[in-house]
């Protein structure tokens, strides 16, 4: 099939709306490993600096500070490595005989395994607290880039403007490079871009099919299997027709559950705002 769309895009738009919601910058799982390690080494610090000072019976509780940390910061899986270090560096730096992973006292052994249910526990209560928050800040994050479409669409902004809007709004709101196509002439031609959005020549040929079609395309879904964009046709009162496209394969946080849903938000405040600039009302027949 040949394709009408024009040339891969790459969006010159900066991100000024969504800086200051992306912000602080989510830490990459590597590095969130990397920190974790290096917590549990400053605990293991602080533990043998302790051990030389004061007399204590069990160091065990020091290393439990940097599982809850790092269950809280990182999430699940750098807690529990820090768990499973945390029990290892104990065990072998200051429960006797020292410097061997072998136990002598049977209180021992039990103090190294309440270290790792301790730890286990913390990290898990830490990283469901930590995916709470998160949801909780992506929710405020959709209602924020939803609230400037709105606010867009009262102010009357040009059209122009509205879809570079549109095309932040969803970028925003999936955390995913986002694309606004439009029909211009019998073809489509890149109306606004965000997030770095480029469209491959199976993008391309997607969003064809989707606005030829009347229907939502799903990237690395047969017969698209190379795409990597979702679309949704819009169709509009005042005849427009735009296909809102969103990159959702590939996202840290895997694919989003019915992302149908906040489109069709986005395309309804598009057909609104097109109803009025032809001097139709919101809803009425084309």
């Amino acid at each position: 099939m040949t394709s009408d769309v024009a040339a891969p895009i790459v969006s010159p738009e900066t991100d000024a709306i969504a800086a200051d919601a992306d912000a602080p910058a989510q830490t990459s799982t590597a590095l969130g490993y990397g920190l974790s390690v290096l917590l549990v080494a400053a605990a293991g610090l602080v533990a043998f600096v302790v051990d030389h000072i004061v007399s204590t019976p069990d160091l065990s509780l020091i290393f439990v500070l940097p599982v809850i940390v790092a269950a809280l910061s990182f999430g699940w899986g750098p807690a529990l490595i820090a768990a499973m270090l945390s029990v290892a560096i104990d065990d072998f730096f200051f429960i006797e005989p020292r410097f061997t992973f072998r136990v002598a006292s049977p209180s021992d052994v039990w103090a190294l395994a309440l270290l790792l249910v301790v730890a286990a526990i913390a990290s898990t209560v830490g990283a469901q607290s930590r995916g709470r928050a998160l949801a909780a800040r992506r929710a405020a994050q959709q209602a924020e880039a939803l609230r400037g479409l709105a606010h867009a669409v009262i102010e009357a902004e040009p059209t122009s403007a509205l879809l570079k809007i549109a095309a932040t709004a969803l970028s925003r709101i999936f955390d995913a490079p986002a694309v606004v196509l439009a029909e211009k002439a019998g073809k489509l031609w890149p109306a606004a871009a965000n997030g770095g959005a480029t469209l491959s020549a199976a993008d391309q040929e997607a969003a064809h099919w989707a606005l030829a079609n009347d229907k939502p395309t799903r990237g690395e879904t047969y017969p698209f299997d190379q795409a990597a964009f979702d679309f949704w046709p819009v169709q509009t009162p005042a005849n427009h027709r735009l296909v809102l496209g969103v990159k959702l394969v590939g996202l840290s946080g895997g694919r989003p559950r019915e992302p149908g849903r906040q489109v069709e938000l986005v395309a309804a405040y598009l057909s609104a705002a097109t109803a009025r600039g032809a001097g139709a009302k919101p809803g009425a027949q084309a």
